[in-house]
C-alpha cells in the first residue's frame, strides 16, 4: 500500500448525492473491484492499481474549521469517493475530526462506510441533531463478497455494526450496490437493524472481469435486477436508485 500525507485545497465540496462531500482520503483500501470511485485515480499521478494507494488529506480538519463559516448549512455526506473509516482512519482520525467540527456547528451528516471502526465514533454521532449512518452490502455470501470486495470487512460484522448502531437510536441504512448474487438472504438479516434500504443495480463496468472470470454474468443482466427487487420489500422502506 502506497500512502501519501498531502494538502488539500479545500475539503467541504457541493454534492450531486447530497449539500456538500467530504473525503478526508483520495483512494481506498477496500479495493472493491466495482466501485464507481476509481475514476479519481486520473486525477492523481499514481501508477498503483486503484485500492493499492491512499493520499491522506492531512490539513481536512483545520480546512473544514475555516471553510464551514462561509458556507449555508447543508447535509453533509461522508464520503463520496473513498471510504472514511477505511483502515487509515484509525491512525489519522480525520474522520473523527471532521465530525468534530461539524457537531460544533451542528450540520446534519450522513455517513456512508464498510468498515465498523465508525463505532468508535458512536458518541458523537448520537449528539447531532440530525445523522445517518449507512453501510454498504453488497451480498449476503461471503465467497462472492471476497470475490468483488477483498480487502473490505466481513458481511456479519458490518450488520453486526449496524445493530449496534440502530440499537443505540440512530437512523441506519444499508447500501446494497450493485446487487450482487446471493443476495437473497439479505434482507432477513438486515431486518431490524436498518431504516431504510437503497439498491441499485451495476453502473460501471469496472467489475466486469469478475463477472465473467467466475460466470455470474446472468447477475449483471436487467431480467436478474427485476427479479431480484422483490426480496427486498419485507416491511423495510427501500428505494430503488438509478
Amino acid at each position: 500500500m502506497m500512502v501519501n500525507e498531502v494538502y488539500a485545497k479545500r475539503i467541504l465540496s457541493t454534492s450531486k448525492v447530497s449539500d456538500y462531500t467530504i473525503n478526508p482520503y483520495i483512494g481506498c483500501a477496500h479495493g472493491c473491484t466495482y466501485c464507481y470511485a476509481r475514476f479519481m485515480k486520473r486525477y492523481t499521478r499514481h501508477k498503483e492499481p486503484w485500492g493499492q494507494f491512499v493520499d491522506v488529506k492531512i490539513n481536512a480538519v483545520q480546512l473544514l474549521q475555516r471553510e464551514i463559516p462561509k458556507h449555508r448549512v447543508g447535509t453533509v455526506w461522508i464520503s463520496g469517493v473513498c471510504d472514511p473509516y477505511q483502515p487509515l482512519e484509525e491512525t489519522y482520525n480525520l474522520t473523527q475530526g471532521c465530525l468534530d467540527v461539524l457537531l460544533q456547528h451542528d450540520w446534519p451528516i450522513t455517513i456512508q462506510t464498510k468498515s465498523p471502526l465508525v463505532l468508535r465514533d458512536i458518541e458523537t454521532l448520537r449528539q447531532f441533531t440530525h445523522s445517518e449512518v449507512g453501510f454498504s452490502i453488497t451480498t449476503a455470501n461471503e465467497g462472492i463478497r471476497r470475490l468483488f470486495e477483498p480487502n473490505a470487512p466481513p458481511i456479519p460484522q458490518r450488520i453486526e455494526a449496524l445493530s449496534t448502531l440502530h440499537s443505540a437510536g440512530l437512523h441506519t441504512f444499508a447500501m446494497i450496490a450493485p446487487l450482487l448474487p446471493e443476495a437473497d438472504d439479505l434482507i432477513l438479516q438486515l431486518k431490524g437493524h436498518v431504516d431504510r434500504i437503497l439498491i441499485d443495480k451495476l453502473n460501471y463496468h469496472y467489475a466486469d472481469w469478475v463477472y465473467k472470470t467466475n460466470k455470474l454474468t446472468y447477475a449483471m443482466s436487467d431480467e436478474f435486477f427485476q427479479r431480484k427487487q422483490a426480496c427486498h420489500k419485507a416491511d423495510i422502506r427501500y428505494q430503488i436508485l438509478f
